[in-house]
């Protein structure tokens, strides 16, 4: 798990973080004083019974499934942090995250008021389609299910060409005439997440939609930006040294943010 954890930290960085603005930490590295203490509050505001409604725990569920709603909200609390906003209690937190994740932050936010910090506020991100689309998940253990951030160039054209869902006609003479979904087509579902353009993305939904493009020219264009995406994440992966990682979980790393203790 550690191993892992330290991964993600090099795949953060290569994304485009940077030590200076960004602390990552583990729970098993630092969950201790002003951290544990957060956590037994919330711990002790939250009852079983609630719990139980916001993630549906049967007899079967054991103790630290129970808890850990308590461990993943006491960072919404920036007291939680006292090496970065000092004894504040003031501090607002932003969430980004995935819906599957809301539970947590909405027991977070009855909690926090009572705590005498603000409300934490969500912004809920959108999740990848798995290639053969919305109806299907994505999962480490099917290959064909998604790209994957390791894949090589010839990977990633194999796989959205051979498996990515079309939202095109079953003949190319039919799309000419009556188009193709886009709403459903994978490969532009990845475009949406990758093209800054929005002109671009626009003229891709209205040209498919028209049958002015092809299933086939549009997984072109996603394999040609997934392709060049992936390949960028790689070389700056490549370059992140063991002492960057360090610096992102080392709580005392000299941070643009250290003001903030002051009010």
């Amino acid at each position: 798990v550690h191993e892992y954890a330290i991964n993600t930290v090099r795949e953060i960085a290569a994304v485009g973080f940077q030590p200076e603005k960004t602390f990552i930490f583990s729970n098993m590295d630092y969950m201790g004083g002003a951290f544990y203490r957060n956590v037994l509050q919330i711990a002790n505001l939250i009852t079983f019974s609630q719990a139980k409604s916001a993630f549906g725990f049967v007899g079967e569920s054991n103790i630290g499934q129970v808890h850990f709603p308590s461990i993943q909200a006491a960072p919404a609390l920036c007291s939680t942090f006292p090496g970065i906003f000092g004894a504040r209690k003031d501090v607002p937190c932003l969430i980004p995250c995935g819906i599957d994740q809301d539970p947590y932050f909405r027991i977070t936010r009855d909690v926090t008021q009572r705590l005498k910090h603000p409300k934490p506020s969500l912004l809920h991100t959108r999740f990848l389609p798995a290639l053969q689309g919305s109806t299907s998940k994505m999962s480490s253990s099917i290959d064909s299910s998604a790209i994957f951030m390791s894949d090589t160039a010839a990977q990633i054209k194999n796989k959205i060409n051979r498996y990515a869902f079309s939202g095109g006609r079953t003949s190319l003479e039919e799309h000419r005439e009556f188009g193709g979904n886009p709403d459903v087509d994978v490969a532009y579902q990845y475009l949406t997440y990758f093209v800054e353009d929005d002109k671009e993305i626009e003229d891709l939904a209205v040209g498919y939609r028209k049958g002015e493009i092809t299933s086939g020219e549009m997984k072109a264009r996603c394999i040609k930006v997934i392709q060049e995406f992936v390949a960028g994440f790689q070389a700056r992966e490549k370059e992140v040294t063991k002492e960057q990682v360090a610096q992102f979980t080392d709580p005392n790393f000299p941070r643009v943010f250290a003001s903030l203790s002051k009010k």
